[in-house]
Parts: C-alpha cells; sequence; structure tokens
C-alpha cells in the first residue's frame, strides 16, 4: 500500500523521532515528598536528567490515571501535568531536598552543573503563572556553586557536579557530595562554604547527615563509605563494605546510604550487595545479596526498603531476609522516598514515577513532565 508523500515533512518526522526518543530516555534521579501538615500523601516533588524540578499532586495523579499496574502499558503513559515546574540546571538535576518544614521551607537542588539552588516553597505552590510558561519564572533565594582547583598558570579545573545533598536546619547548614571526591558543608545564611572533607579519592554518590551526632556520611566511588565529624572536618571512621569479601565486583562502589530514625544503623549499597552496620558498636550485622545493583535504599522502622537495576521494590529485615518484592514501573529505579503514612515513591528511567501503598498496591504511575 502506498501512500502519498507529497507534503511529507523529513525535518519534523526527524524531530518527532528524536523528541519521542529523548522522553523515552528520561531518567527520574530523585523523588521527594513535601512537606504538609496532612497526614495522607499530597505532593511528590521529582528531579530528572533534563535538569527540571517538578510537583505533582497525588491526589489528581491517582483521578487521572487507572489504578492497576502494566509495565508494557507504563511505557506508553504520557507525561501528567505538574502543579509546579522549574528549569533548575543546566544538565541532569540529581537530588531533591527540603530545607526546613512549613511555609518557610527552601526547596532544594543539585545537579551536574555543580551547582545548589533553593527555591521558596511557599512561592513556589502559590504561583499564579500557567504551567505552560513556568520554568524560569522564579528566581532561586540560594545560588550555590562548587568551587574550582587552581592548575599550571593559573588554569581553573572544570566544576566538579554535586551528586546528592543533606540538610541539617538547625545547624544551617548544607552537605554535598561532589564530583572532585570532596564533601561541602555549606552556610545557609551566607551562602559560603565553611567545611571540606577530603580523603575519598574518587568522586562522591551519596551523603547523609546524622545531625545527633555532628556528624555525615559520605559513600564514594572509591568503594567506601566514610564518617566524618564536621567540628573537625576530619574522617573518623572508614567503612569498606566489601572488604571481607574475596572477589570484588565490577561495581563495588558505595552507591547509596541511608538512616534509621535513631541514626544508629547505616544501610550501605554497593553494588548488588545490601549491608547493614550498627554504628554504635561499629560493626556490619548483616550482608545481602541482590540480583542486581542498589541505587536507592530507604528505612522504614526496623525494615529496609531497596530499589535498582531491576523493575523491584525489595523489603528486607535486619537480618537480611526478604520480607516481599513488588513489582514497579521503571525498569531501573534511582530513588525510593518514604511517606510518613508508609506510601512509598519510585523513581527512574523512562521519567517514570510509581506510587505505591503502604499495602503494597499501585495507586497511580505517571511520566514525569518535560522541558
Amino acid at each position: 500500500m502506498c501512500g502519498d508523500a507529497t507534503n511529507w515533512d523529513e525535518e519534523a518526522y526527524r524531530e518527532s523521532i528524536l523528541r519521542e526518543r529523548e522522553i523515552q530516555t528520561r531518567t527520574v534521579f530523585r523523588t521527594v515528598w513535601a512537606p504538609s501538615f496532612n497526614p495522607n500523601p499530597e505532593c511528590v516533588v521529582v528531579a530528572s536528567s533534563d535538569g527540571s524540578i517538578a510537583s505533582y499532586s497525588i491526589s489528581s495523579c491517582v483521578s487521572k490515571h487507572p489504578i492497576g499496574f502494566c509495565s508494557a502499558r507504563a511505557q506508553r503513559l504520557l507525561p501528567a501535568e505538574p502543579e509546579g515546574f522549574l528549569e533548575g540546571h543546566d544538565g541532569p538535576a540529581y537530588d531533591v531536598k527540603f530545607y526546613g518544614n512549613g511555609e518557610d521551607s527552601l526547596l532544594l537542588s543539585c545537579g551536574d552543573d555543580g551547582k545548589i539552588k533553593g527555591w521558596r516553597w511557599k512561592e513556589f505552590t502559590e504561583s499564579e503563572v500557567p504551567i505552560t510558561f513556568q520554568g524560569n519564572h522564579m528566581k532561586p533565594v540560594l545560588d550555590l556553586i562548587n568551587p574550582q582547583d587552581k592548575g599550571p598558570w593559573g588554569a581553573l579545573s572544570p566544576i566538579p557536579e554535586n551528586n546528592a545533598i543533606s540538610v541539617d536546619p538547625q545547624g544551617g547548614s548544607i552537605f554535598s557530595a561532589a564530583g572532585d571526591s570532596c564533601a561541602y558543608c555549606w552556610d545557609v545564611e551566607k551562602g559560603e562554604i565553611k567545611m571540606v572533607f577530603k580523603g575519598h579519592t574518587d568522586y562522591l554518590h551519596c551523603i547523609l547527615s546524622r545531625a545527633s551526632a555532628s556528624q555525615i556520611i559520605t559513600g564514594s566511588e572509591d568503594g567506601t563509605a566514610r564518617i566524618w565529624d564536621c567540628k573537625s572536618g576530619k574522617c573518623i571512621k572508614v567503612i569498606d563494605p566489601l572488604k571481607d569479601k574475596k572477589l570484588k565486583g565490577p561495581i563495588s562502589c558505595v552507591s547509596c546510604i541511608a538512616l534509621d530514625a535513631s541514626e544508629s544503623w547505616l544501610a550501605c549499597g554497593s553494588g548488588p550487595s545490601l549491608s547493614v552496620w550498627n554504628l554504635t558498636a561499629s560493626e556490619c550485622i548483616s550482608s545481602i545479596s541482590n540480583g542486581a545493583s542498589i541505587q536507592d535504599v530507604v528505612f522504614d522502622n526496623n525494615q529496609i526498603l531497596a530499589v535498582g537495576a531491576d523493575p523491584v521494590l525489595n523489603r528486607f529485615d535486619m537480618n537480611g531476609m526478604i520480607l516481599s518484592q513488588i513489582q514497579c514501573a521503571p525498569q531501573s529505579a534511582f530513588s525510593v522516598s518514604l511517606h510518613p503514612s508508609g506510601v512509598t515513591a519510585i523513581g527512574g528511567y523512562g521519567g517514570l514515577v510509581d506510587v505505591i501503598s503502604q499495602f503494597g498496591s499501585h495507586l497511580c504511575t505517571f511520566r514525569s513532565h518535560c522541558v
């Protein structure tokens, strides 16, 4: 069967193919629940590989997307309409966090451009700018950029990326995990670096604030997690999750870490291995072998949720026993965030976000908005 190619627009066709490919290969690197006094989840914020930061109403997504889950259907989803949208970074946005609670909280993000940006959450949610015109409609109240090393003849190194951030509102600090093997402590009020933590031999993947002990914990491509004293800036302990293993696999970096609510237990994801550490006793109490690389972890009381390079939400107990495995939409997941109600948001490849109830059912699945 032949068609009429008289009005064929080769350029438009090429652009449509490239656009579709871009949509399909976009990645959600981080999801975080917005602060709210409502005990039920209201809004999830998403940081994506196109540098965007977007917020989505859970009730709106649930009403517009049928309840239920089908991996094939999820891949064909159209982008959901966000409630708010920012073109946050030049290059991928890797992390997003909230600094403070309530109306005065800041929405923070970091990315491949080496910047940490902050916007007033109240101003973001109350913006009257139509969503089609959002993106650069708000100026950040915080705009930090990593320092550059000076080389011979005054040459400057490239600006190192920020792969993750953590916050300590009581101490007025933001901590960042950078691509130059350093962690930085930023003074929020002054917008200046307060301290630099040096000791890793490769770039950093993740960072956590352990405020109760005035410490931070970092995970690096060098295969170690390190505990740092925030007063002196010195490393006080090196954790090597694979030290006792005879053969380290091709992926031995510490890609993700999590603290429990008491800040006494640490979970480390290193390739397909997940180890659980008692920080008080400074010992590993269990090591879990997973089928695929683990890319994010979070504690749920005395249990651990983990996602990674397969479309599964894993739930483990502290001894490494698998309690449940739930299929999720992203074929490779980079983020799992837990709401106090027990609802989880999982983001990953394809720009997909899967919201799963505390009972294990899929509330909604949507594709994040494109720049």
